[in-house]
């Protein structure tokens, strides 16, 4: 790898918000959402929030409260999110090498065989744990070097 900038964490959002437009690091206030903010910024690397309504988000770009997820979204719609932020992050991160997902299966499940056909490494670290686990592990861990 050439350098941090080329590593990104992806954290996927979350339906608990606040009520107004805010930039997007600050308008998902879920526990899970911020102990994973907390980690992807001790990292060092830059990140970003997948969004089911916008996207990839930048933490700074500010956006409004919404419902949508992927979770209900029907396949077609899925694989046309994926390709979508695929696209996002190749223009956001043009030498992109690794991804760290702290995402579910369902913004994975597309969007990372996108990564890898681009020769970019996925890593998933919560990857087969529940939530309250997930919690837990990110409570425990630190993020390695990149």
């Amino acid at each position: 790898m050439e350098s941090n900038a080329a590593a990104v964490y992806l954290i996927s959002c979350v339906s608990k918000k606040r009520e107004q437009a805010c930039p997007a690091r600050e308008l998902y206030i879920s526990d899970w959402f911020l102990k994973a903010r907390r980690y992807a910024k001790a990292s060092g690397c830059h990140w970003f929030i997948l969004s089911a309504e916008y996207g990839l988000v930048a933490p700074e770009r500010v956006i409004a409260p919404y419902e949508r997820t992927l979770n209900t979204m029907p396949v077609a719609e899925r694989r046309a999110w994926a390709e979508r932020v695929s696209k996002q992050l190749a223009v956001a991160v043009p030498k992109l090498s690794h991804v760290v997902f702290l995402a579910g299966e369902r913004y994975r499940e597309f969007l990372a065989r996108h990564l890898t056909d681009r020769g970019v490494v996925v890593s998933v670290p919560m990857k087969g744990l529940g939530i309250g686990e997930q919690l837990s592990w990110l409570g425990q861990h630190s993020p390695p070097s990149l």
